[in-house]
């Protein structure tokens, strides 16, 4: 496997060519698997924020604790449920279904100062766009996966994970399957598409101004969606 990082790309504007940008800025086989770094889909997208159009809520302002109160508002219009609460940290699930910090609201790397960036409205629909057009443009068959930075509960630091995808199977059920000492699996399923987020977010890195890297050598073409990555509601033990 070779996990490349995609260097030289402008800074993303609202309504730029994402997928002309990457196959202008790389070479790509089929097979490739390219991932995107969530924030730079977004701002393609036009999913920015300016805190100055913000009203913040009563809500908003008890759980700012003296901080920005706007800044929660907007975490609060992208949540569908509040998990956990340590004013100012806010814990939520988006509408995607995924748990994680803010609802996704982040303010690094954002366009300028006092602006957010949101998640992609779905990012699979994203991934499954960026796809359909750098065939277009290279006539290669790519797999995508949009992805961004997650905590993890138990455990210090974040990770990255796949929110969204396309042209790969995320998951690997090993159900049925064999150890070498003959053991049944009953219950292993390798997340594939969060590993190839996590090996690529080691090239991209959080201040090198690399949103895109390309893993080669991978055998994972495939169907299925980020969102068969969230955890059922009937099965989550942590509710």
């Amino acid at each position: 496997m070779n996990v490349s990082a995609v260097a030289g790309l402008p800074e993303i504007q609202p309504g730029a060519d994402l997928a002309r940008l990457i196959a202008d800025a790389t070479s790509l086989r089929d097979g490739d698997v390219v991932v995107v770094a969530q924030k730079v889909v977004s701002k393609a997208e036009g999913r920015i924020v300016r805190l100055a159009d913000v009203e913040p809520s009563d809500r908003a302002r008890a759980i700012a604790a003296g901080g920005d109160a706007r800044r929660v508002e907007v975490i609060l219009g992208e949540s569908a449920r509040i998990v956990r609460l340590r004013p100012p940290l806010v814990i939520s699930q988006t509408r995607h279904g995924f748990v994680c910090a803010s609802a996704g609201v982040d303010a690094s790397n954002a366009p300028g100062p006092d602006t957010l960036v949101l998640l992609p409205v779905d990012p699979d629909a994203s991934a499954a766009a960026l796809r359909g057009r750098l065939r277009e443009l290279t006539s290669r068959n790519v797999a995508i996966i949009v992805s961004d930075s997650f905590g993890r509960a138990w455990r210090h630091g974040t990770t990255d994970v796949a929110i969204g995808s396309a042209g790969l199977a995320p998951l690997l059920d090993l159900g049925g399957r064999r150890d070498r000492a003959g053991y049944e699996l009953h219950a292993t399923v390798i997340a594939v598409a969060d590993e190839i987020a996590g090996a690529a977010q080691l090239v991209m890195g959080k201040l090198d101004g690399i949103p895109v890297a390309v893993v080669r050598g991978l055998d994972v073409a495939g169907e299925g969606t980020a969102a068969d990555l969230v955890m059922p509601q009937e099965r989550d033990l942590f509710r």
